[in-house]
């Protein structure tokens, strides 16, 4: 018995070892040390707690702990996490968001539950809730003013390039409409203290809105997610003939680069620093108030090094504003100098990374036709 298990667990480890079972299956993590005994795939332990919630699809045993017989081993060395891909995600939708293990749960979760369960990607030409140009339903909406959450209808439509919400069910005027080219949507559950939470955003009069929503199922939410990279992508193709595929794609929807407090003084630069909630949207530094707040109080364009922008650690010798972090960071811009303190030293460090970033990056057209944005700078 003993020299069998030995055996079993060698073969593990050499079908373990192999370079396509080398990242998780679903989330693309290093050095998956689990593994689905009934699909034949490799995956990492935050993944197979979401498999283990669908035990008549999935069962998960760990490849450290768990005993393996030789059926299981031979089963896993004949699939693996390339042959399963080529099975359960044949036909992806281009515009379909696969998550990677630093996105959120629920995206996870309907990611994996959309490949094994419901098999979407099996089948070409599938029928798919995400895909047909128009979406209709309630989502639960964050008052601009007072902060509740109602339920309001939302309509998504390819045809007519927008989308809308309406305050009430049989209202024949939408409240808003936001057409498509102007649109992102990034899920922010723990800002919004809810696991399916979901910011949207659009720029009206070249400021930022943002609307804040979630729906109690997972699924509802992740398919309104991946509906509006959907129109985005036909619209974008329509927009930009001669992009690719894979160039549209990387347009369709953004992570935010940075979020977080920081305090910041006023354009004289002799203010009393206030602590504000910055968001970092690629060019885009904007402050809120609160960070559910609709409007930003503030915003600024962060361009490129070649054209006069700079990061610099610390603050100007002689800053006279009063302020209580101790960890300061400019921005050099071609008009003024932006000042900012953070709490400690790490995220002084990372909000540096963060602008770096986009500094070192050249600007496209489109960023230099945006570059008005200098004249909404932050007020006192």
């Amino acid at each position: 018995m003993a020299d069998g298990n030995k055996r079993s667990m060698k073969a593990l480890k050499e079908v373990w070892k192999r370079a396509d079972n080398s990242l998780c299956a679903d989330c693309g993590k290093p050095d998956p040390d689990w593994a689905s005994s009934t699909l034949g795939v490799f995956i990492c332990l935050s993944c197979s707690g979401i498999h283990r919630n669908i035990p008549s699809i999935s069962k998960v045993k760990s490849l450290k702990m768990d005993y393996w017989d030789d059926a299981q081993v031979q089963f896993l060395a004949k699939h693996g996490n390339a042959v399963t891909k080529a099975i359960y995600e044949a036909h992806i939708p281009i515009y379909y968001y696969q998550p990677t293990y630093n996105d959120c749960q629920v995206l996870r979760e309907q990611w994996i539950r959309a490949k094994y369960e419901r098999k979407e990607f099996t089948e070409p030409g599938k029928q798919l809730p995400y895909s047909d140009g128009v979406k209709e339903g309630i989502l639960w909406k964050r008052g601009r003013d007072n902060g509740q959450f109602l339920p309001r209808k939302f309509l998504l439509s390819e045809r007519e390039g927008c989308l809308k919400y309406f305050t009430k069910q049989d209202a024949k005027e939408p409240k808003i409409n936001v057409k498509i080219d102007v649109i992102n949507a990034t899920f922010q559950p723990e800002k919004i203290g809810n696991p399916n939470g979901l910011q949207i955003t659009y720029l009206k009069d070249n400021k930022t809105r943002n609307i804040f929503v979630y729906h109690e199922s997972g699924k509802v939410v992740v398919d309104w997610f991946n509906a509006i990279r959907s129109v985005r992508f036909y619209y974008l193709k329509v927009a930009f003939p001669i992009a690719s595929d894979n160039e549209i794609k990387n347009r369709l929807t953004r992570n935010f680069l940075k979020e977080g407090y920081m305090e910041k003084t006023g354009p004289k630069q002799r203010e009393a620093f206030k602590k504000r909630w910055f968001t970092l949207d690629h060019r885009r530094l904007m402050y809120f108030k609160n960070p559910l707040d609709a409007f930003a109080k503030g915003e600024v364009f962060v361009g490129s090094g070649e054209n006069g922008y700079s990061v610099q650690k610390g603050l100007p010798s002689g800053t006279q504003g009063n302020f209580s972090w101790h960890y300061g960071i400019t921005i050099v811009t071609p008009d003024r100098e932006y000042l900012f303190t953070c709490e400690t030293e790490t995220d002084q460090l990372d909000w540096i990374g963060a602008f770096t970033g986009v500094i070192n990056q050249a600007m496209t057209p489109q960023e230099y036709a945006s570059k008005s944005l200098d004249a909404i700078s932050f007020p006192s």
